[in-house]
């Protein structure tokens, strides 16, 4: 029990101590100099930073819901259409991002970029469009994988049934499997908008002049040394964060407490036929 606690502590008390500090009135973030909000106020004021958080929101969105297409398909691809030819192939391409170093990734997507440039003319300079792209190259694999696991373990009688009974093939699945597979697509978005807000490796290697992502900003800012202003940042994505947490956990209680009650109703139901 003591060695579970000190783990929790070591997970948790350093986040307890960022929003502390950022409370903090000093501008030195390793000094107690009272209670504050100054430094929430300055954030709002910080161009740089707010303009880092809202191209990061934007590409990180465009890349998972763009990831969750193709990577659907392609789980769908691995899980249902058994050995066609290429499968080994198209399988190690899938999953090659989930091994691959960050570093060889960024690298080999910034020379990729280059040549394009070179020989069609697009994409013109490194930006958002580029970013967006190397993200989805790596984020589509996690979305792949998720589905294919969940595509794994459905029952395909129940789509046979539907199609026995005059369902179309893609009545079937936009009624049956989609509802089925949609908790697993949900994950794979949530993991691809994490991913690519988090990552900071691969986008510096494909950004250009004027594109610098959150992750981006702030690592070069602690290179100069941490300014409350990030602690602040901090807590509020801590809080985001936490918001998220509990609002999908009372939302999963409610529909655990209606499924119960149906299942209630249900068996009194038989009990009085």
């Amino acid at each position: 029990m003591s060695v579970l606690a000190f783990g929790y502590a070591f997970l948790y008390v350093p986040i307890a101590l960022l929003i502390l500090y950022s409370f903090n009135d000093s501008r030195l973030v390793t000094i107690w100099g009272g209670w504050s909000v100054r430094w929430y106020a300055s954030l709002l004021e910080n161009q740089q930073l707010l303009s880092a958080a809202w191209l990061s929101l934007r590409i990180a969105a465009v890349t998972a819901t763009v990831s969750v297409v193709l990577g659907t398909l392609a789980g769908m691809a691995l899980a249902r259409f058994g050995r066609f030819r290429g499968r080994t192939l198209f399988g190690g391409l899938i999953t090659a991002p989930l091994v691959m170093p960050e570093v060889i990734t960024g690298l080999s997507l910034l020379l990729l970029f280059v040549t394009l440039e070179q020989l069609v003319g697009w994409p013109a300079g490194r930006g958002m469009t580029t970013i967006t792209i190397a993200h989805i190259t790596f984020t589509m694999a996690f979305v792949a994988v998720i589905v294919q696991s969940r595509m794994a373990s459905l029952d395909e009688s129940i789509e046979e049934a539907a199609m026995d009974l005059g369902a179309r093939p893609a009545k079937v699945f936009l009624v049956i499997t989609l509802p089925i597979i949609a908790p697993a697509i949900l994950a794979g978005w949530l993991l691809a908008f994490t991913l690519s807000l988090d990552d900071l490796v691969i986008a510096s290697f494909v950004s250009g002049p004027g594109s610098s992502t959150l992750p981006m900003v702030i690592f070069s800012s602690v290179r100069l040394g941490v300014t409350p202003e990030i602690n602040a940042l901090a807590t509020l994505i801590v809080l985001v964060v936490t918001a998220g947490i509990i609002l999908a956990g009372v939302l999963n209680a409610r529909r655990e407490r209606q499924r119960r009650r149906d299942e209630r109703l249900a068996a009194q139901a038989e009990e009085i036929a």
